[in-house]
């Protein structure tokens, strides 16, 4: 059962690409057909062809490899004398043709967001509702009731935004004498102390829990509000007292905790709506932690307002969705160019069809429904990537192609072929390299278990 699950799931994320590639093209060929521009191939899939029909002027085709497709209109890549031809169509039905690609993928990302949102059992606003005991953010700025407008300069709509404004925070060393970590540490030494007298019998489960609900929040919010470091150890120590008093346990005449020379924190400015005012918070710490894999990871220790689930929030989170996905791709890009990610961290095919299993993996957990919503919800981020990709000013690509319609226009008669063709070939040479590159780097990074994996 298990291996048809699997199967099922594999099929399913071939037919979601293939159905992302065909709504790109047929953006160009019902948008050519319209314009009245002689379309003489539409293909789905590469390489050899399985079968075809013809249906009037266009042959219909289905081909071997499902990793892409055409839309094939006479004098695209070469003058024809075709008064239907491409090339002699007017300039600006070639540029609606052009970005018609494009229009379909943010479309069919639309579609795809709204299935995940139909699924979504809660919403939630990017507004704080409560903190954890132990919040890092709470002790170093963020307060109930703060609306976040945005992460170190990544703008939040929601909580897509949110997340991935956290996630993209940089770890950084802090000063592990400011008042901000002493807080922090007092919190932890006492939720440590809980921790360990349950451990040893010297609490049942009940006083832990109460301590944890009660005295660890108490000592929470006198951390917060404590204005230096003497302050927050007359809490903390407080706090303690109450703590081996609602034990078994013998208090020590003394306890101290040790301050580490260095500490690092995934930290950064966070802008928020705070009674009406737009205040700008510095240097705020998030929850940092070792993960599986013993790398520093960052994780929210905050809560969020919930809200109602009906067909306007329903449409609401569906656009903001889609739109959260295309911020996310210009980020990626940003960070690309900027030396915050590298080639090497680029995938293909081959990177895409691990993630694909990856996520469908993460889902089977819980039910083969889950797996696929996970494989919806990647695929719904695949295709926005295609559209923002492609519509890049970038030689071969339909954004470069546009660039060349916008030059036609202002100057007022075509470019050179000769100079698209030189332009263009160097552009898909670069193309081909380039996924060459990464496809052997992904292939190598799967034969050498060094794909990250999505838990």
């Amino acid at each position: 059962m298990q291996i048809l699950m699997n199967i099922a799931l594999v099929i399913i994320g071939v037919l979601l690409f293939e159905f992302i590639i065909f709504a790109h093209e047929f953006g160009h060929f019902i948008t050519a057909k319209k314009s009245g521009v002689q379309v003489n191939e539409f293909a789905l899939g590469m390489g050899p062809k399985l079968f075809s029909f013809t249906k009037g002027e266009t042959t219909y085709s289905l081909r071997l490899f499902p990793i892409g497709g055409y839309c094939a209109m006479e004098g695209e890549d070469a003058d024809s004398e075709n008064p239907r031809a491409f090339n002699n169509a007017k300039v600006w039905k070639r540029m609606i043709i052009i970005v018609a690609g494009a229009f379909m993928n943010f479309v069919v990302g639309f579609l795809l967001v709204f299935i995940i949102t139909l699924n979504t059992s809660v919403f939630y606003e990017p507004v704080i509702s409560d903190f954890s005991p132990v919040s890092f953010t709470a002790i170093t700025g963020l307060q109930k009731g703060d609306r976040v407008l945005s992460v170190d300069g990544y703008s939040v709509g929601n909580f897509q935004d949110l997340s991935l404004g956290i996630q993209l925070l940089q770890c950084k060393t802090v000063d592990p004498d400011s008042p901000e970590v002493y807080k922090e540490d007092c919190v932890w030494e006492a939720r440590n102390l809980i921790n360990s007298l349950f451990q040893d019998e010297k609490i049942d489960e009940a006083t832990a829990y109460e301590l944890f609900d009660n005295e660890l929040a108490r000592l929470s919010e006198q951390m917060i509000a404590a204005s230096d470091k003497s302050e927050a150890e007359k809490a903390y120590r407080a706090a303690v007292d109450k703590i081996y008093s609602a034990s078994k346990a013998e208090k020590p005449h003394k306890y101290t905790f040790d301050v580490p020379e260095e500490r690092q924190r995934f930290s950064g400015d966070v802008t928020v709506l705070r009674d009406g005012e737009t205040v700008v918070l510095k240097d705020v710490q998030f929850y940092t932690y070792l993960n599986a894999n013993d790398k520093r990871a960052v994780g929210i220790d905050f809560s969020l307002e919930p809200k109602e689930k009906n067909f306007g929030t329903i449409m609401q989170e569906t656009f903001t969705g889609t739109v959260s996905h295309a911020k996310s791709v210009w980020k990626s890009l940003e960070l690309l160019v900027r030396g915050r990610f590298s080639l090497n961290d680029m995938s293909g095919p081959v990177g895409i069809t691990k993630a694909v299993s990856d996520v469908a993996a993460v889902g089977l957990k819980n039910s083969f429904g889950d797996a696929v919503l996970n494989i919806i919800y990647f695929m719904a981020l695949i295709t926005v990537n295609l559209g923002i990709i492609n519509m890049l000013p970038f030689p071969a690509l339909d954004g470069g192609r546009f660039v060349f319609l916008i030059i036609e226009a202002i100057i007022r008669r075509p470019i050179p072929r000769k100079v698209e063709y030189i332009v263009n070939g160097i552009g898909m040479a670069l193309l081909i390299a380039l996924i060459i590159f990464i496809s052997g780097n992904d292939i190598y990074k799967l034969i050498t278990g060094q794909f990250q994996t999505i838990e």
